[in-house]
């Protein structure tokens, strides 16, 4: 086998190497092809790679098993290197592909497959998994440190950096695209001083300059120097004087010219018979009209102006020296250029105009925290048309001297004080405006404080329904917590931008206890002790699916783009999965659909940033059919689509407005398409894109209100070239404008596609009403635009009226804030105000979505003080595709239940949706927007705040005012031995019996179990180690779940039980088959298994037997099975997302669906039968309600006759009896009660729960 085993070697190098093989080179395995096996052990074992986990995404039905890359690849991105080096096949048997005697085929570069028709005998393939080889480390070590570098300060008083470094280096050779790479850092950097400065001083004045003119007045000027050796050091006076001189008027003009003359003011030669003549294109191509040209000398003087081909000459210009000309033109960036010259004395310049932007930040500074005397560098990067240039720094809102701080981009403190911690952003500038970055966090700590406070937080833990600790009768237990705050490590170097570590305040020891439950015992993972080590840090990731607005219709395929890189397609249904660019704070991602069916679509996701995956819902607008308009001719196009209804606006086209890329004037028949985003259809508001929100003169986003957006396509009506277009006007109907105060604010905006923000294109003002026609004898605001890309323009107004909006989201209907869900979706529609439309006062002005963290979301709205009725809103929630529920408001108000205190409760008029119509869904609420009265005390603590207290709502207390909404849910209990809090990705701990193994991938996995009988059960899963030597025997955890009632069949109920799943523990070691129980806990008998998957678990040995008809035992699957088997697996980078998709699917019973009704007759994997037993005799309760004084007198001879002896009858006498000892006396009574069979103790645990 020697020589095989080389050969593969051989093979797989070349693999590493080459694209592809061909069919010929195809690996064939069967059983007359023994002699081409491959033992993988020795490429494994060479240190060069390492073994992904196993892939199944198919099973062998149909034509076969394919497990091919291409495929893998699409399910799972982030788990495959773009070449891997090798594969390895296996049968979910265990077995070897080459021992299976299948005929099968696999390469690194496309995957495995076996097709059933290769088989002898007619058999079928196998089900296989495959694992795939990537690149890795090789076995590699470090050299011995360098020497101490010479201190990088050369300055005195001074602080520098010396380092000194170490190269890694390979005991084995290595691929060539590899490098080798060691454990640790190859730099290591320390702090240096230089020798303390001397004092500063003044040198001698200069002499006096020549004077800057011969006559008329000018001046003169000398200087001196500041004697210091350190930047730090200054000296006290100025450092340069100026005196006039040569006052006498002049004689005549002294300018003296090398070609021409000098013109009549003596500014400039001029030669006559010489011309400047140029060309103005924007970078489409298109001709620029009325761009301003000046001379560089005289930048005041306009010279020329380019005409309507973007052609401009000016007389006079010498040709013999270079000339350097400035052109300028309203939203674009100015340029500066030289011009070109021959011997003919013409010269020339062609010139390129770039859209003016203004600046965005394209790199935030980030929040970081120090230890007393230490350093820290804030960066700031901004882009831009012209690019920015000016850079201003801010402390807690105040502006930073840049000539002590010496900053630019980037601002560096040293020896750090406690009084520096606090708030710190930057400004940058262009000629377009100023931008302000996300404000960073810098906490200083003392030195004699530690990093992190080893002493854990209490965190308490409800335990199952059924453990009841003795002596305490507590049904909490606490398993402290740290507080996951980030704290003050040790940093290589701390002047970076972004801090290669950041640490975090985690947990750093654990111990086992023991939970003393009376009948049984349960273990748990305690925190012991916490400490400052590297944070975990999760993937963000955004998830969704892309639909019609109007049909629900998904975009297939659609290209997906962050700025200007592609990242991904849609899936057949619309899905999508983006992965979160590091140091991302405003992801802006752009949907384009290639079949041209759909407008491309802007959106701004917000994500969690804690980690894991959120899930949006995106509703795009389909593209309007197109029309023939003819180039030659007017044509007006009119904006609304409401039937019946008057339309908004309208755009007029004059003739000969378009022209082709190349700028070229086009005639002929256009196919023109405009889609209009109607505010006064509701359904519309989500597809809204972008965020509505413009930068003002502060640097600030602020909020937009809509009066209509629109998308235009103008194409070749021949080779469907996109068209370019000018001077078309827009007119929007004032009627349609409520507020007064907003007409004279009405602008035309456009979308930048890049940065999702809004940009003015201009103002619309009252147009004149002569030559129109009598249904346009209106009021209409007028404004023109030109269409030189594929943007989306919007008739807005900004609106100062602003307030936020506080929501909570909970767990269940019972509000507890321990129960607070964190990755939720909450969505605010800003409505018309109450006088609205005739006939649809519904119409929408704002959309906003927000993601709940640990205390709510806090969203933006509109909001008036003066009336409360003047603004209201609609808002939803909804988590991983499901929509929560909304507080009732009916049939009356109850503050305990919204969330919301009286009186403002009343004045707010909170209604949920089905508040006049019980048949309307209960998954939104609608709101008035009454800006809080700050003299009021009844409005001083929410749900509504003041814009500019943003910060008092986010650090609310969960008692203060807030709106709610909570997940409709069966009752449900999930036990963990090895805590963790799903909200918070960070506080994953890697332990062998933590339930989710990998805190970067999440695999939830779900059991459907059908009940038959006529009420609900609770059942439960045990989930114990199984096949791995370190958890065999232990309990992961324990999960507990109602069953949901069947509306559409009677007698019949399901549950979707989640199981530990099986697969790798977090050392990525070995498989462990987790050994799971199904226990319904009531009256119940198990009378059917779903035949598949008792197929698979008889494949599969070990089987566990099932003989008590009670329960059911199984090791888990190792393949995600799905519902034909009624087991439902989903993998993703959020544990509570690949829940609530697993749980949606085990609900509708596919392995593709989404459902909130139970439907207990499709994709079942176990079946119990739970009648309900015959009432033999009268409840204690029911006689005491018939005949009280007889059923007392027969308990009281009940109890002489159990004790033996009479009861000597005295007078009634009142005792004190404590809750507390009567709840003890309960539980030694039902403990004195054991005796009695394990069914009859089931069945009363079953009641009492009930």
């Amino acid at each position: 086998m020697r020589p095989l085993v080389c050969l593969f070697y051989v093979l797989i190098s070349a693999l590493a190497q080459d694209a592809v093989w061909n069919e010929s080179s195809f690996l064939k395995w069967g059983r007359s092809d023994q002699s081409r096996m491959v033992n993988y052990r020795g490429l494994q074992e060479s240190g060069n790679s390492e073994w992904t986990s196993w892939f199944n995404i198919d099973h062998p039905g149909g034509n076969g098993d394919y497990e091919l890359l291409e495929a893998i690849r699409f399910y799972y991105p982030a788990r495959l290197c773009a070449r891997p080096l090798a594969i390895e096949a296996r049968t979910t048997d265990w077995v070897l592909a080459e021992e299976t005697g299948e005929v099968v085929h696999f390469t690194p570069e496309k995957g495995f497959w076996c097709i059933n028709k290769e088989q002898a005998g007619g058999i079928s393939c196998s089900n296989y998994h495959v694992r795939f080889q990537c690149p890795s480390a090789v076995q590699s070590y470090w050299t011995s440190w360098s020497s101490w570098s010479s201190c990088s300060a050369s300055a005195c008083s001074d602080a520098g950096i010396q380092s000194r470094r170490r190269k890694c280096l390979s005991t084995k050779p290595h691929a060539t695209l590899q490098t080798p790479v060691c454990e640790g850092q190859p730099i290591q950097r320390r702090d240096c001083a230089t020798l303390p400065c001397p004092d500063s001083k003044w040198s001698s004045w200069s002499s006096w300059t020549p004077c800057t003119v011969t006559c008329g007045g000018g001046h003169q000027s000398r200087k001196r120097t500041c004697i210091n050796v350190s930047s730090n050091q200054h000296c006290f006076g100025r450092p340069a004087e100026t005196k006039k001189c040569n006052r006498s008027p002049c004689p005549a003009c002294q300018r003296i010219c090398s070609e021409g003359r000098v013109n009549n003011d003596c500014s400039e030669c001029v030669c006559h018979g010489h011309f400047l003549s140029g060309k103005v294109r924007s970078l489409q191509g298109a001709p620029i009209t009325g761009a301003r040209i000046f001379l560089r000398e005289r930048p005041r003087v306009i010279r020329a102006r380019t005409d309507e081909k973007g052609s401009f000459r000016i007389q006079g210009v010498c040709a013999s020296n270079q000339t350097f000309i400035t052109i300028k033109k309203e939203k674009f960036a100015p340029v500066t250029l030289p011009t070109f010259t021959n011997a003919t004395g013409t010269s020339w310049v062609m010139a390129t105009l770039q859209r003016a932007e203004q600046p965005y930040i394209v790199k935030h500074p980030e929040s970081k925290i120090r230890f007393e005397g230490e350093r820290v560098a804030f960066c700031c990067k901004a882009n831009g048309a012209p690019i920015p240039e000016k850079y201003y720094w801010y402390h807690n809102g105040t502006l930073l001297d840049r000539r002590v701080y010496k900053y630019d981009d980037i601002l560096i403190l040293r020896d750090l004080k406690p009084w520096q911690a606090g708030q710190y952003h930057c400004k940058a500038s262009n000629e377009m405006g100023v931008i302000k970055s996300i404000p960073a966090l810098l906490l200083v700590v003392a030195k004699d404080k530690p990093a992190c406070n080893p002493k854990p937080e209490e965190h308490l833990i409800k335990l199952p329904v059924d453990c009841v600790q003795p002596g305490s009768n507590s049904m909490y237990y606490n398993v402290g917590q740290c507080p996951q705050t980030r704290c003050a490590g040790s940093l290589d170097f701390d002047l970076r931008c972004k801090d290669k570590e950041v640490f975090c305040c985690s947990a750093a020891q654990m111990i086992t206890r023991e939970i003393n439950c009376g009948s049984y015992k349960l273990p748990i993972r305690v925190v012991s002790k916490c400490g400052c080590q590297t944070c975990i840090q999760p993937k963000l990731v955004v998830q969704g699916r892309v639909v019609a607005a109007d049909t629900g219709e998904p975009l297939r395929f659609g290209h997906i783009y962050i700025g200007k890189e592609r990242v991904g397609t849609t899936g057949y249904k619309g899905t999508f999965t983006i992965q979160v660019p590091q140091d991302t704070e405003r992801l802006v991602v752009k949907f384009m659909d290639m079949s041209m069916k759909f407008v491309d679509t802007i959106k701004v996701f917000p994500f969690d940033r804690k980690g894991g995956s959120v899930f949006h819902d995106v509703k795009v607008l389909r593209r309007k059919e197109p029309i023939d308009v003819d180039s030659s001719k007017s044509s007006t196009i009119y904006l609304g689509e409401i039937p019946g209804e008057d339309p908004i606006g309208q755009i007029v086209i004059p003739p000969n407005s378009f022209y082709k890329p190349n700028g070229e004037e086009y005639q002929g028949i256009v196919k023109t398409s405009i889609t209009f985003l109607d505010p006064r259809n509701i359904s519309t508001a989500s597809a809204a894109p972008g965020e509505l929100n413009f930068v003002n003169d502060d640097g600030e986003l602020f909020p937009l209100r809509t009066y209509g957006m629109f998308s235009v396509d103008f194409r070749d009506g021949t080779t469907s070239e996109q068209l370019q277009a000018g001077n078309l006007q827009i007119y929007l109907d004032s009627e349609h404008v409520q507020i007064p105060e907003h007409i004279p604010k009405m602008k035309l905006w456009s979308l930048n596609p890049e940065t999702g923000i809004w940009e003015e294109e201009g103002d619309l003002k009252f147009a004149d009403n002569k030559n129109r026609t009598k249904r346009e004898e209106r009021s209409f605001l007028i404004g023109n635009m030109e269409v030189r890309e594929r943007r989306l323009f919007n008739l807005d107004v900004p609106e100062g009226r602003r307030c936020y909006v506080k929501v909570r989201a909970y767990m269940s209907d019972k509000f507890l804030p321990t129960e607070q869900l964190e990755g939720v979706v909450i969505s605010l529609i800003n409505l018309e105000p109450m006088p609205g439309y005739s006939s649809n006062p519904r119409a929408w002005g704002r959309f906003d979505s927000v993601i709940t963290g640990s205390n709510g979301a806090c969203l933006p709205a509109f909001c008036d003080a003066v009336r409360p009725d003047a603004y209201t809103a609609y808002v939803t929630a909804t988590m991983g595709g499901e929509e929560l529920e909304a507080a009732a408001s009916s049939p009356k108000l109850n503050p305990n239940i919204i969330g919301v205190s009286q009186p403002y409760l009343g004045k707010l008029g909170y209604q949920r949706t089905d508040h006049k119509d019980s048949a309307l869904k209960k998954t939104a609420f609608k709101v008035n927007l009454a800006k809080p009265n700050p003299n009021n005390i009844d409005e001083a603590n929410g749900p509504l705040y003041a814009y500019q207290n943003l910060n008092e709502c986010e650090t609310a207390p969960v008692s203060a005012n807030h709106f709610r909404f909570y997940r409709v849910e069966g009752d449900k209990y999930e036990y963990n031995v090895v805590p963790y809090q799903e909200s918070d990705l960070t506080s994953w701990t890697g332990d062998y019996l933590s339930w989710w193994p990998n805190p970067q991938e999440f695999r939830a996995c779900y059991m459907k179990v059908k009940i038959n009988g006529p009420t609900e059960v609770m059942i439960r899963s045990r989930n114990l180690g199984g096949t791995h030597p370190q958890t065999k025997g232990k309990l992961y955890g324990i999960r507990d779940m109602r069953s949901t009632r069947d509306m559409r069949l009677t007698n019949s109920s399901a549950a979707c039980l989640e199981f530990k799943c099986a697969g790798m523990l977090f050392d990525q070691n070995l498989v462990d088959r987790s050994l799971i129980e199904v226990i319904p806990q009531g009256n119940c008998r198990r009378v059917g298994i779903n035949s598949l998957l008792q197929e698979y678990l008889t494949k599969h040995p070990p089987l566990r037997q099932n003989n008590d008809s009670h329960s059911f035992n199984m090791l888990a699957p190792v393949d995600p099975l799905g519902h034909n088997y009624g087991i439902y697996t989903v993998t993703d980078q959020n544990p509570r997302l690949a829940k609530e998709i697993a749980i949606g699917r085990c609900f509708d019973g596919t392995s593709d669906g989404f459902s909130r009704e139970m439907k207990s007759d499709l994709g079942i994997g176990l079946t119990f039968s739970c009648p309900e037993r015959p009432v033999s005799r009268q409840s204690l309760f029911q006689r005491l309600q018939l005949s009280p004084g007889a059923t007392i007198t027969q308990i009281g001879q009940d109890m002489r006759s159990e004790f033996g002896r009479e009861v000597v009858r005295g007078p009634s006498q009142v005792v004190a009896y404590p809750a507390g000892q009567r709840s003890r006396t309960v539980v030694t009574q039902r403990r004195n009660n054991q005796s009695s069979t394990s069914r009859r103790t089931t069945q009363t645990r079953a009641q009492s729960r009930q």
